[in-house]
């Protein structure tokens, strides 16, 4: 895998049907070497920090791959590095292989994948379209959040290299399947084994928990 761009952006209010709306998801990609902090990169922001951001949700990675699918599905032929509120855009990044744990080292800087993404409507804000949400969730083609565990630097370029695997081997895309209820009856199973994931988020922890005291729906 490959850091093919870094992008980010302080909370800007943008218009939101009647309200004014504060929103850090219109990244923009930067040059030169950018500073990894624990809650953040230098340069970056969240508006909602009840919902994004933190510790466990530090860093945003999305696939360079999933571009090309989604300029054919949306009809869109250009799309800058950032678009979907990614601060690292990463050629290689697959969530089928890529699990919950797994410790990514990039430039000076170590990470560990902490959960998928689900989309809120601000998404849909980026994209001018509100039916965008629903459609990135149909595609699974999530990314996934990152928490920092070394402060570093990281820049353009940069490899990205997986130095350990996360405990388990529990995989992006088959864990927000089975989080979405749609693995049938793999779905409890899979949820059970992400608890079993020291690097979980503490809400994702949180949500399969209640999922499972549901019954899993």
């Amino acid at each position: 895998m490959k850091l093919i761009a870094i992008s980010v952006s302080l909370p800007i209010e943008v218009q939101h049907g009647e309200r004014l709306i504060k929103t850090g998801i219109f990244k923009k990609p930067v040059a030169g070497p950018v500073r990894v902090g624990t809650l953040n990169l230098d340069g970056d922001g969240q508006a909602d920090l009840n919902n994004h951001g933190g510790a466990h949700k530090a860093v945003y990675a999305y696939a360079l791959d999933h571009y090309a699918y989604w300029r054919v599905a949306l009809g869109r032929e250009e799309m800058d590095h950032g678009q979907f509120g990614e601060n690292l855009t990463v050629s290689g990044l697959d969530e089928s292989e890529r699990c919950v744990g797994d410790r990514l080292q990039i430039g000076s800087a170590l990470f560990a994948i902490s959960q998928p993404r689900v989309p809120c409507y601000k998404l849909g804000i980026r994209f001018g379209d509100a039916n965008m949400p629903k459609l990135f969730s149909q595609s699974a083609r999530t990314g996934f959040y990152l928490s920092v565990l070394r402060e570093g630097v990281i820049e353009a370029g940069d490899a990205v290299e997986v130095v350990e695997r996360g405990h388990g081997g529990v995989a992006i895309k088959p864990l927000f399947e089975a989080y979405m209820n749609r693995s049938g009856e793999d779905a409890a199973h899979i949820l059970r084994r992400a608890l079993e994931v020291p690097e979980l988020s503490a809400e994702w922890r949180a949500q399969i928990e209640k999922k499972l005291a549901r019954g899993g729906e």
